[in-house]
């Protein structure tokens, strides 16, 4: 019987989430291509999408993503038309970041794209959403 060696790649499960998390968006890539976006500035549009106007710190909270990341990506998106910053008068540092009607407008071009990347991945409703709960289980536990 083989000895148990906690540093083989098989025994990793960040290895087979980090490959499937990169080819994953692998699958988004021609789709967001189409509509001129990068899969982090998809899943920010979807955060905008949802909610309209949120504040710089709740959107970075909501993506994972720290503001050495959110701040480009902002302003990427910002020269895109697709959103629009503004400070509080009250505290600079707090940044709202609002949709803009041509942001609201992707929407429509982006709808059909998480149906067409599920169906690239030949897992089942239901695997997939064990794996989703799990996952998000993993994620409120080590934020």
């Amino acid at each position: 019987m083989e000895e148990f060696d906690p540093l083989k790649l098989e025994y990793q499960l960040c290895f087979p989430l980090y490959v499937c998390s990169k080819e994953i968006i692998k699958k988004y890539k021609p789709y967001l291509d189409e509509i001129n976006l990068t899969y982090t500035q998809y899943i920010t549009m979807m955060v905008l999408w949802e909610y309209e106007k949120i504040n710089v710190k709740t959107l970075g909270e909501k993506l994972f993503l720290d503001s050495g990341t959110l701040t480009p990506l902002l302003k990427k998106l910002e020269s895109k038309g697709y959103i629009r910053k503004e400070r509080f008068s009250k505290d600079e540092r707090n940044v709202l970041v609002s949709i803009t009607e041509k942001g609201k407008d992707l929407k429509v071009k982006a709808k059909n794209i998480p149906l067409k990347v599920s169906k690239c991945l030949n897992v089942e409703e239901k695997d997939s959403l064990e794996l989703y709960k799990i996952l998000y289980k993993i994620l409120n536990h080590i934020k």
